[in-house]
Parts: C-alpha cells; structure tokens; sequence
C-alpha cells in the first residue's frame, strides 16, 4: 500500500510538472544580472531579453543584483524556485573563477541547469601610443627589456589581472600590475600614457585603438574579431594559446523541468539567429558561438573545460577576487 501510495504520489508530480511546462512560461520571467548596469554582462542580458521575448511569448525582466563579484544575485538564483521564472546570466566569474575564489553558500554547477551558451568576449592586448613595440612579439621584448613597466588590471582577482600573471608565467616578463576600480578607468589612463599596457575587453578598448589613441596587438583567441579583422589572434601574433573570453551565458536553478529548459534553449538559439541580434552583440565585440555550441549540454561541458583549465592556475596564483 505504501509502495502504491508513493507511485501515485510520483505520478502526480510529474503530471503537474508535465502541465507546468507545457503552458510555460504564462507570465514574465526574471532575469537576474548578478553586476551593476551598464558592464558587459548588462548589455548582453538586455539584448537575450529583448531578442527571446518573441519566441517565448513573453517578457523578461532585467534586475540588477550586484556585489561580491557576481555572488550574491548568482546565490539568490540559486535558491530559487526551479520553475523557469528566475534565470541568472552568468559568466565566467560567476560560473568558474567564484568557485575557486570563495567558500560559496552554493555549488556553482550542482546548484544550476545550464541553458545556452549566449556569446563569447575575447579581450585585446593594447598598449599605450609611445611604446615602441609593433606587434606582440616585439611588446613581449620590450617587456623584458623594461622590467619597470605597468600593466593596468580591472582589480585583484580579475580575469585581466589573471591574465597577467599568466603572461607573466608564460613570457618570462615583469610588470607591475595596477588595480582600478573599472575597465573604462583603465584604458583612459592608458590613453594618458599613465600605464603602459593592459588587455581590455573590446567595447572599451577599440573605440580608442580606432582613433589612433592607443595601438592594439591582439585578441586572446584562435580566431580574429569580426568587429576588429585587422588586429591579429594570439596564435598569429606569436603568443599560441592565450586565450580568454569573458563569457556570458545562461542558468536555471538545478531542478527546473527538461522541458522548460527546451523552451528556453529554443527561445535563445532562435535569438542568436536573428541577424538584427547577432549585428548588436557583433557590434559590442562579442562573437556568437557556433549553433552546435548553443545546447544545454555544450554549455555544461564548455563550464566544466573552463573550470579545469583555470581553477589550478588561480589557485597556484593564490588569486583572491575583492
């Protein structure tokens, strides 16, 4: 009889799980950006809400949820129902360096169902206009011939300040690393020459490379930028394998029903087929992953890879984001 009882009980869940998804969503969905407005996760999280809007049948809310790098709106996602109407837009703070970083009151894989991989944020290494190096090879020469110069990061614990360290492991160069409170911060001292180098994302960084205000030697990724194809990949500039992209992608909370995560999945790869979407996100400096990178199951794998790759080397480093 319990036996019974338990298989009835089982069976109603999952046929009011069943019913829930096949009307979802019936109401606006809540999408938490776990930074301020206005950086790079906000802009990509405003553009997946308007794009997925019209295959979902339904709005989704934008709430900035900032503090603790990405933390504390990562956490209340967490927490919430796993119904479809709470999503988070993660990134790779959130979703790899956090964990490394902080003793989280959540897992950031086995406390999320993955949705889609929405765009990738190669960085570019510039420079300020009086150094002298053409390309990156000879930037890495003049580096080690000068071990007094600076290198401007985005704060300890940063992915530009782990990108440092790494340069600094792989080059053999010495630089200081200068924390700023901001991306924009750093390249405007960079145009006043206060600084000799860094490695921005895009958005910040080209507008000034275009004016002739700072020189650029390449982007941390196998393949050039389509808004930027005349600024070189690392492989070809003669650094193979430094690669990084600052992406951003999005989550459920662990539990929400396969179906829904279906609808969502469905929602955002039809989003990033609309060429008015991808020129948008083209246009800020993002790249837009292959279609077969969009599934809930790359996503996950792709976190996993990212993950491995980078929790020894922060770890190594004893990098702890502020």
């Amino acid at each position: 009889m319990r036996r019974l009882l338990l298989s009835v009980l089982s069976l109603t869940a999952w046929g009011i799980a069943s019913a829930t998804a096949q009307t979802y969503p019936s109401r606006p969905i809540n999408m938490i950006v776990p930074f301020p407005p206005g950086g790079l996760s906000d802009v990509v999280g405003r553009i997946a809400a308007e794009g997925m809007r019209g295959p979902l049948g339904q709005s989704i809310i934008i709430e900035n949820v900032g503090g603790a790098t990405g933390s504390i709106g990562t956490g209340r996602v967490a927490r919430a129902a796993p119904d479809g109407y709470t999503l988070v837009l993660g990134i790779w703070n959130t979703h790899v360096a956090n964990g490394a970083a902080y003793t989280l009151a959540y897992d950031i894989v086995q406390d999320f169902e993955p949705i889609a991989l929405l765009a990738d944020a190669p960085l570019v290494v510039a420079a300020k206009k009086a150094v002298p190096a053409n390309d990156l090879k000879e930037l890495v020469a003049w580096l080690k011939a000068n071990p007094n110069k600076s290198m401007g990061t985005v704060g300890i614990g940063s992915p530009v300040h782990l990108l440092g360290v790494v340069m600094q492991q792989q080059t053999g160069t010495q630089f200081e690393l200068v924390a700023y409170r901001g991306a924009s911060l750093v390249v405007q001292d960079l145009v006043a020459g206060h600084i000799d180098f860094t490695i921005a994302n895009p958005a910040t960084a080209l507008p000034q490379v275009q004016a002739g205000a700072i020189k650029a030697y390449a982007v941390t990724a196998k393949n050039r930028l389509a808004v930027a194809p005349d600024i070189p990949s690392v492989d070809e500039a003669g650094m193979p394998g430094f690669y990084f992209s600052l992406w951003a992608a999005l989550f459920a909370p662990k539990g929400t029903p396969k179906e829904i995560i279906a609808k969502l999945n469905a929602a955002a790869v039809s989003m990033l087929a609309d060429p008015a979407v991808r020129q948008k996100l083209i246009s800020q400096g993002f790249e837009i992953p292959p279609r077969e990178n969009q599934t809930p199951e790359a996503l996950g794998a792709y976190q996993q890879a990212e993950i491995k790759k980078w929790w020894p080397i922060m770890k190594a480093a004893g990098i702890k984001p502020q």
